[in-house]
């Protein structure tokens, strides 16, 4: 039981875990190619939406539903307003609205992409008897 809960949100605490340490940096580095901070936060929180899906599916492609869908962006966008309230307590930081936009975003992006590839994989494994 603790092994399969771990096998499930053990991977979207680490997720939350390294996206609090970035928020923790008071002196942000620049991103590789001159990448945003909008795209750092876009990547960030579409890896936690799709590790929450993930987690809220079971850590299983069949249990990946509109339901889960919801609650991973809902726990995403519940974390970004974290994030960002944490940050206003860091030297050199502050809350931002456009921040926490671009944070739903990427979990709506990566939840999507999760809802087309498991309804794919279930209309294939409905194709083929479920092999």
């Amino acid at each position: 039981m603790l092994l399969q809960l771990a096998w499930r949100w053990g991977p979207v605490l680490a997720q939350m875990a390294a996206i609090f340490l970035a928020s923790n940096m008071s002196d942000v580095p620049d991103l590789p190619g001159g990448l945003s901070s909008y795209t750092g936060h876009l990547i960030g929180y579409a890896i936690l939406g799709a590790l929450a899906i993930r987690a809220f599916a079971g850590a299983a492609w069949a249990g990946v539903t509109l339901g889960a869908a919801v609650r991973a962006v809902a726990l995403s966008a519940a974390y970004g307003v974290t994030d960002e309230f944490h940050q206003s307590f860091v030297a050199n930081r502050m809350p931002d609205v456009g921040d926490w936009v671009v944070d739903v975003a990427g979990a709506v992006l990566a939840v999507s992409v999760a809802l087309v590839l498991a309804r794919a994989l279930r209309r294939r494994n409905a194709g083929t008897g479920g092999v």
